[in-house]
């Protein structure tokens, strides 16, 4: 009876906790559906008081400003291949370094681990200067390039642990079938890795599409990224606020959305990882 009651407890301190991790969130969903007028006379919560003021003329709006939709089509450029190239590159070299013997692997895995500590902020002015050189200076194609750059050492890193788990037995069973290494790595590692993907992807995911740093310096000025587009209409239009809250809004529940798409993934690499 004691443990039914603690447990209890526990269910109601969680949900607790949720809804106030969660209230940000909510506050913002509130404020994209309240009009500029309400929004600067009161808080986001009269709206429980008060749900006539609830509208969705906020996202119409939002929809008619070219600068914002724009933005998110670029952040979707950005965003979609700097990932796949990044799990992509990464599942094969975390094959590689886990697997397949080549002279200096060791080495050339500390490197990549070496790799892990070097903060963004130390190469943007050398990488500027090297993008400006080669032409992919404020251009999408920079901005993919430096962040796949940037997540492949993570990403290496982490596949290569995983996939160094997988049972030596079942890969000699697959090659004494007569199978090469891409029919190996595709027909075995890759489903047998899947959770630990999944994982990487919505981390490479999150990173990218959040990122607003490397997106003001590389992106181009004239299609930027949502974070960017954001905060441009911050500094120039300082009570655009209709725009500002339900562009934000959009902006952080499609990573959401990605994010408990595969949320059962997710958990799966993330808890065969800590049993690891």
């Amino acid at each position: 009876m004691a443990a039914r009651a603690g447990g209890g407890v526990m269910r109601v301190f969680l949900v607790l906790v949720g809804l106030f991790w969660l209230m940000p969130t909510i506050g913002l969903l509130l404020s994209s559906l309240r009009g500029p007028e309400d929004i600067a006379a009161s808080g986001w919560w009269k709206v429980f008081t008060a749900p006539s003021e609830l509208t969705f003329s906020n996202y119409q709006r939002l929809l008619d400003n070219s600068t914002i939709t724009d933005s998110l089509l670029s952040t979707v450029l950005i965003t979609v291949p700097a990932t796949f190239l990044v799990v992509v590159i990464g599942s094969l070299a975390g094959y590689a370094f886990a697997w397949m013997e080549f002279p200096g692997r060791d080495w050339w895995f500390l490197v990549v681990v070496g790799l892990l500590v070097v903060p963004v902020q130390v190469a943007l002015i050398p990488v500027s200067e090297l993008f400006g050189t080669i032409g992919i200076f404020e251009t999408t194609f920079g901005v993919i390039m430096f962040h796949t750059a940037f997540g492949l050492p993570f990403a290496i890193f982490l596949l290569r642990n995983f996939f160094a788990e997988i049972p030596r037995e079942l890969l000699e069973a697959a090659r004494l079938d007569g199978a090469g290494e891409i029919r190996l790595f595709t027909r075995v590692v890759m489903p047998l890795g899947g959770p630990a993907i999944a994982s990487l992807g919505i981390f490479q995911f999150l990173w990218v599409w959040n990122d607003m740093l490397v997106a003001l310096i590389f992106a181009d000025s004239d299609s930027p990224p949502i974070t960017v587009a954001l905060q441009q209409q911050v500094r120039q239009f300082g009570n655009n606020i209709d725009v500002l809250a339900p562009g934000a809004f959009v902006s952080m529940v499609i990573p959401l959305a990605v994010f408990f798409a595969f949320q059962r993934q997710f958990v799966s690499g993330v808890m065969a990882g800590a049993v690891k």
